[in-house]
């Protein structure tokens, strides 16, 4: 009996650094790849059903985290986070078959990734003009199609070269060899995936009233119980000037007792507290539990108090 084959939507054109991280998932060689023009469409094919998953970029080690994703997983019908999944960022300069470095004058590519090759560019094609695109892909589509385009190279992910039939005239660009991007792999909301003792939690936290000490009452609700933040962010809700939310990665799964308590308690303080999902990190990297916030610990304080409500110290 036949079964049809998941169905991935991702932030295309074909040739991205987020097509080149979800060809890396276990099983999506028979998938269906759905590349999308944004990542607002992305999600939104998740939340409306033409997809089961999305593949976003939500957060790039020398350019920080995509305002859109943040964004987008903040509002709109829930979805959750089950995965995450990190590339290391290398740049190609593509060209069309034949095309000389002399003969390069004007650079297309993505902001970012111009951000990133700006000391490349620099050395090696002096006096080149950098001519933003929507994205790297699309700067290399644009270059391998046979209309009039607006650059001479493309400054791409490799998988570029392989999908529009351009020539490779440099790899490993790139200014930082450290450079990685992380992507999420987004579904509609369920059970999250299974503690492994190696997670991460995301989640949304709004503030009730903007008034002094707002951000740090959110904040020890996790630092009281132990948990360690990786990533904490304000963004504008749009509703009003001074209205803002606060996007946060924390070490632990909902599943630990430490992580569950500070969610009540944000949940207590917060106008609202949108859970994104727990997941396995990336990395493979444990916690460090710090003494009397392990589950155990937490166990036997409930008892405590339990006993006392009894009458039974």
């Amino acid at each position: 009996m036949s079964t049809t084959p998941p169905r991935y939507a991702y932030l295309g054109p074909v040739g991205t650094f987020t097509e080149q991280a979800l060809r890396s998932l276990p099983g999506t060689d028979e998938a269906e790849l759905r590349p999308c023009a944004t990542v607002t469409v992305a999600l939104d094919e998740v939340r409306e059903g033409e997809a089961d998953f999305a593949v976003v970029p939500i957060e790039n080690s020398v350019e920080g985290s995509v305002p859109v994703t943040l964004d987008e997983l903040a509002t709109g019908h829930p979805l959750m986070i089950t995965r995450e999944i990190t590339v290391p960022v290398a740049f190609s300069l593509l060209v069309r078959p034949g095309t000389t470095t002399e003969a390069v004058k004007r650079v297309g590519t993505h902001p970012h990734a111009a951000a990133q090759t700006r000391e490349w560019i620099a050395r090696n094609l002096p006096g080149a003009e950098v001519v933003h695109a929507s994205s790297t892909a699309a700067a290399a589509a644009a270059l391998a199609g046979s209309g009039e385009v607006a650059w001479d190279a493309a400054v791409s992910a490799p998988l570029a070269a392989e999908h529009y039939g351009l020539d490779v005239l440099a790899s490993g660009i790139g200014d930082n060899a450290e450079a990685v991007t992380r992507f999420v792999l987004v579904t509609r909301p369920g059970p999250p995936p299974p503690p492994t003792g190696r997670d991460k939690t995301s989640l949304v936290a709004f503030m009730r009233e903007d008034h002094p000490g707002a951000l740090l009452e959110i904040l020890e609700q996790l630092t009281t119980r132990g948990v360690n933040m990786t990533r904490i962010e304000s963004r504008p809700t749009g509703h009003a000037l001074g209205d803002y939310c606060f996007s946060i990665d924390a070490e632990g799964h909902v599943a630990d007792r430490r992580v569950g308590e500070a969610l009540m308690g944000l949940h207590r303080i917060c106008a609202d507290v949108r859970f994104l999902g727990s997941y396995e990190r990336h990395d493979g990297k444990a916690p460090s539990i710090r003494p009397g916030t392990s589950d155990e610990e937490f166990a036997a304080a409930h008892e405590w108090l339990a006993a006392l409500r009894r009458g039974t110290p």
